[in-house]
């Protein structure tokens, strides 16, 4: 948080409230799985994104659907970073830490730095909910609390004593607390209001008593910020004006840009886009939304399982739509042989995978980037299948929209690699025109394609395009085209079964090398003096924190070259000659090591692996730290 500049403004009575200028903060809101942690965080960012700061966010929440209430595994928290510049995470620890009750000031009190504020919910510090999460005694009195600005406000009592009339119980009204604590931040950082106040009433317009008492808490948490003497000094960041290109913008969630990437690619490609799906964390959101999108031609289906989702998305990619599937890790292992068969079949089809923690159920709600190599290898056989990967949030988008071409051009299932971290995070996104997005329209065959020695004409389902070797897309019903499907290995050309082990090798080594020659663009290094030794190359969701370390290297006089992969099956042609260029190579991934294992055995480099698995995204001034030692050692 640095401050800029320092002003006044009149509070009501004719007191003057300092207002500071800041380029940045961090805030985390923390509580209760059920005190709307994220629904608040949400909220702000909204307010945030209307304002016009640049913003990234990282919810985190726990893995049980209702946590032991005040427990330590039951914190659930929202981190927010916005500043009138480009940013790239969401912060490496909080200048701001509201904590809704004792678990949550534990849980989090760690990450907090000294100097910064606490706003803690004194309502809740009770001896029970203390003794709860191991305080013997109270960290609001026993001086642990000294290196911290910490405001204590009550913040159950005045949500209460403003919702005196209305119709509700004391436990009902208490349960707005945390539309006190918005107002209270949406005052302190000057967050415009219209928004939120225009959401609760359509969310609760069912309800419009629990409406207007949860904008009447919002609206309270406002004023008491502007009339308690405890917060003297209120913040103002400004609109990120420089960091963005001209456009229309919104805020984005991960699942939501990739959700509205494959209506687009179903749109420029002229299907109707069908998804088979079965509900998991964090994928579960896609369902979701591209339930809503009926009027672009979108149908969804909520399979009894994860097998029965992939094998009615085949289907629906045989019968000539744009079919896509969505999952986690462990739904991915179900999948896997009916994967198999479409890269037999010779389809296009997305797995859209949204990687947590593993193995098996894992950590559902936590982030992690170790089905790399599930992806690429996974499944019975010679099996290839391209893999592309978003780095960002909004980059979903896009993301989806290539891995749509792949599919479409190669005729060839796709996975589609993204994360708890991308697909709960958010940052602006500028809304591309139409004429932007690439055109993928596709013809189905429609007749004969091959001439026997006889001199009759046929339909060969397996002969293929001499350019991208993709066979030919027959819908069923087209007269003359039928032919047969199934899992047994085929006779190229006519599609046959066979089993000559001629025949086999080279329908295996064709496959392979239709995957090898996927047209992709080259890998773009970002090396602005171009002396630099060391690169630091990155893939999927670490982009925001490799490139924030950079930066801050390279304002304090360090070099060092960045690349990011999207492609990691095939890789770009020039990666090899990338990799040569520089001494060492440092890999940051979410893993053990997969992508720098597939670089070591691919182009022999001694790949330097820094790793994490703890279900948390990388932190910028960790990684800084760890590039910093490697080019001190040089």
């Amino acid at each position: 948080m640095t401050v800029e500049e320092d002003g006044h403004a009149a509070a009501p009575g004719g007191t003057a409230k300092e207002v500071r200028r800041l380029d940045r903060v961090v805030i985390r809101f923390a509580g209760d799985s059920g005190d709307g942690m994220q629904l608040t965080g949400d909220r702000f960012t909204s307010e945030t994104a209307s304002f016009g700061n640049d913003l990234s966010t990282l919810p985190n929440f726990p893995a049980e659907i209702r946590a032991p209430a005040g427990t330590l595994p039951g914190v659930s928290s929202f981190q927010l970073h916005f500043a009138d510049h480009d940013i790239l995470t969401p912060g490496d620890a909080p200048d701001v830490l509201v904590a809704m009750n004792p678990a949550a000031l534990k849980a989090n009190i760690a990450d907090v730095p000294r100097g910064a504020e606490i706003i803690v919910n004194t309502d809740e510090f009770t001896k029970r909910a203390m003794a709860k999460v191991g305080y013997d005694a109270s960290p609001l009195e026993d001086g642990s609390l000294e290196a911290y600005r910490v405001h204590p406000v009550p913040l159950t009592t005045p949500t209460v004593e403003a919702l005196k009339g209305f119709d509700l119980s004391r436990k009902d009204a208490g349960r707005s607390k945390n539309m006190f604590a918005l107002g209270l931040l949406s005052w302190m950082y000057h967050r415009p209001t219209e928004s939120t106040e225009s959401f609760l009433r359509k969310k609760f317009a069912k309800k419009p008593e629990i409406a207007e008492a949860n904008v009447t808490a919002f609206r309270a948490g406002w004023n008491f910020g502007e009339t308690t003497e405890d917060f003297a000094i209120s913040y103002e960041v400004a609109p990120a004006t420089s960091a963005f290109p001209a456009g229309r913008y919104r805020n984005i969630s991960g699942n939501l840009a990739l959700s509205y990437g494959l209506v687009a690619a179903a749109e420029r490609a002229e299907l109707p886009l069908y998804l088979g799906s079965y509900p998991i964390t964090p994928a579960s959101d896609i369902l979701h939304e591209l339930s809503k999108h009926k009027n672009f031609g979108v149908r969804t289906f909520q399979a009894e399982d994860e097998i029965a989702g992939i094998g009615a998305a085949l289907g629906a990619a045989f019968g000539g739509a744009l079919a896509v599937t969505t999952t986690s890790g462990p739904g991915v292992a179900l999948k896997s042989e009916t994967i198999g068969l479409a890269v037999s079949l010779e389809l296009p089809l997305l797995i859209v995978d949204i990687q947590r923690g593993g193995p098996s159920t894992g950590l559902p709600t936590k982030t992690e980037q170790a089905d790399l190599l599930q992806a690429m290898y996974g499944r019975n056989g010679e099996a290839p299948v391209p893999v592309v990967a978003p780095r960002t949030p909004a980059d979903c988008f896009d993301a989806a929209v290539e891995a749509a071409r792949i599919a479409v051009t190669y005729r060839t299932p796709v996975f589609l690699l993204s994360d708890g971290y991308l697909a709960n995070g958010s940052e602006p996104w500028r809304v591309p025109e139409v004429d932007e997005l690439p055109d993928l329209r596709t013809r189905f065959a429609t007749g004969p394609n091959h001439t026997l020695a006889d001199g009759t004409e046929v339909f060969w389902p397996y002969k293929r395009d001499p350019e991208t070797l993709a066979r030919p897309w027959a819908v069923p019903g087209t007269p003359g085209l039928e032919h047969r499907i199934g899992g047994i290995e085929k006779q190229n050309g006519t599609g046959n079964i066979s089993y000559d082990p001629a025949n086999h090798d080279f329908m295996v080594r064709i496959r392979q090398a239709r995957i090898d020659g996927i047209e992709v663009p080259g890998l773009d290094v970002d090396d602005p003096a171009g002396d630099a030794r060391v690169l630091v190359l990155g893939w999927g969701s670490t982009y925001g924190p490799i490139t924030a370390a950079v930066r801050r290297l390279r304002a304090a006089g360090r070099s060092v070259a960045q690349a990011h992969l999207r492609h990691l099956n095939p890789f770009p042609k020039n990666l090899g000659e990338v990799l040569k260029r520089y001494d060492k190579v440092i890999v940051p991934e979410m893993n053990l090591g997969q992508l720098a294992t597939l670089l070591r055995a691919k182009y022999l480099v001694d790949a330097h692996s820094y790793n994490q698995v703890n279900g948390m995204p990388f932190k910028a001034e960790q990684l800084a730290d760890t590039i910093r030692e490697i080019l001190d050692a040089q």
